[in-house]
């Protein structure tokens, strides 16, 4: 019903105008939206942080994997390191407890080896996965916030953008009127009917509509110059947006999950995940399998048994760790995550009541906007109406210019009290789709 009322409405005003606005390419608001899509850089940015977080998960399990590293050093001893011998080592005769010092090995010392380590078991890097994977999630949301709030934004310059359009049709559709009285009010000033003054003051009129009409347009442009921005195209780009408002009656959009509560959700798993980690960290050993082959050489450099000798070495083994105490540290994290957890179940009670009473808010407010458009719109026709009759009257001398500018002024406070409504209308429409989860179904 309204929105046949308003198309109705609009044709009235491009019948008083005398013409259609011709346009060489109309952009609708999901046109608009679909090239954010592509072109707008905040969403680029997310996307190439989403994904980031799909390497951090690749890097959490690469620490699974085996590690391998290539050792070598070259050691050249200008001190042999010194070892005590038993006595009896070097004189069977001497007694028990007695010491003789010497020094052992050569100067050259060569190492080269291959060294493996593989996690068998370890909870941190587990639970680094499970939080990685986690902390993805949260940056995925975290795209979909910016994609709502750049819908958001594009919706809002659109929507203004079209009121401004509309307040360029009613300037129109008024300069039309005032001039038609400002040749009338010549005709009667040529007769004698009227004073110079009362031409004068048509005029006033007519000035002030053409200047308004010159500020609409610098603002108009202004807009589309942010819808542009947001949109991520030049804007030197042709823009020329729908001006036909679609409205819909219904106060009621299907409840989802908003996106702010689904990303504090997330942060209690989140805090769940980091917490579970820290438990396990605290009691549960690590595992690892460790390996290494290489070779040890020796050198002497002195005449006559210089000689450079080389010897394998290798091994294989099991390497168990178990945190006995650490100086409380891991628990005091403990603590810190739990109460991290209690503020985040209270902040999601927060948020869950403050939407319900801006939902509730947003439907009485778009229910007063819709029923104030169809009263205005009734109004708008009356108003019209009588300014005509008047202007007739006027021709015909049967009524004086103050009675054509009292109806002016009643038909352009009708026309403010719509455009009120339209914004009142809009706002209320676009927080509602927001709150509800529905801010990616605007049209």
């Amino acid at each position: 019903m309204l929105v046949s009322i308003h198309k109705q409405y609009l044709m009235l005003i491009c019948l008083l105008l005398g013409v259609y606005e011709s346009q060489a390419q109309v952009w609708t608001l999901q046109q608009c939206i679909d090239t954010a899509q592509n072109n707008n850089k905040s969403l680029q940015i997310n996307r190439n942080n989403v994904e980031i977080g799909e390497q951090r998960i690749a890097e959490a399990k690469a620490n699974l994997m085996p590690k391998v590293s290539v050792n070598a050093d070259y050691k050249y001893f200008t001190n042999l390191p010194y070892q005590f011998m038993p006595l009896s080592t070097f004189n069977p005769a001497a007694q028990e407890g007695q010491f003789k010092e010497a020094q052992f090995g050569v100067p050259h010392n060569i190492n080269a080896n291959l060294y493996l380590s593989m996690p068998l078991y370890n909870p941190q890097f587990y639970g680094a996965i499970k939080t990685a994977k986690i902390a993805t999630e949260m940056t995925e949301i975290q795209y979909r916030k910016t994609e709502e709030q750049i819908y958001f934004e594009i919706a809002n310059l659109y929507y203004n953008s079209q009121i401004l359009h509309h307040q360029k049709m009613f300037i129109d559709s008024n300069l039309i009127n005032a001039e038609r009285v400002l040749k009338n009010t010549q005709l009667l000033y040529e007769q004698l009917l009227v004073k110079g003054t009362d031409v004068s003051k048509v005029k006033l009129q007519v000035s002030q509509l053409v200047s308004q009409r010159e500020n609409l347009n610098s603002k108009i442009k202004q807009v589309q110059n942010a819808l542009k921005f947001a949109m991520g195209i030049s804007i030197q780009q042709d823009l020329q947006i729908d001006a036909n408002i679609q409205y819909q009656n219904t106060i009621e959009y299907s409840s989802v999950s908003t996106i702010d509560v689904q990303i504090v959700k997330t942060q209690n798993r989140l805090l769940s995940s980091e917490l579970n980690t820290l438990n396990k960290s605290k009691f549960l050993p690590s595992l690892n399998l460790i390996g290494m082959y290489g070779t040890t050489g020796f050198g002497y450099d002195k005449k006559p048994n210089d000689f450079l000798k080389f010897y394998p070495i290798g091994f294989a083994g099991i390497q168990f760790s178990y945190p006995l105490f650490n100086g409380t540290v891991t628990q005091r994290k403990i603590n810190q995550k739990k109460i991290e957890l209690q503020n985040n179940e209270m902040q999601l009670d927060l948020l869950t009541a403050q939407s319900n009473m801006q939902v509730e808010n947003s439907k009485l407010q778009k229910m007063i906007a819709i029923k104030s458009i169809e009263t205005i719109i009734e109004q708008i026709k009356l108003a019209q109406t009588i300014y005509e009759q008047t202007v007739l009257q006027q021709k015909n001398g049967t009524a004086s210019l103050t009675d054509v500018l009292l109806a002016d002024n009643a038909l352009r406070e009708a026309q403010q009290s719509y455009l009120s409504a339209l914004v009142d209308y809009l706002k209320a429409d676009l927080e509602l789709k927001k709150l509800t989860g529905n801010i990616s179904k605007i049209n």
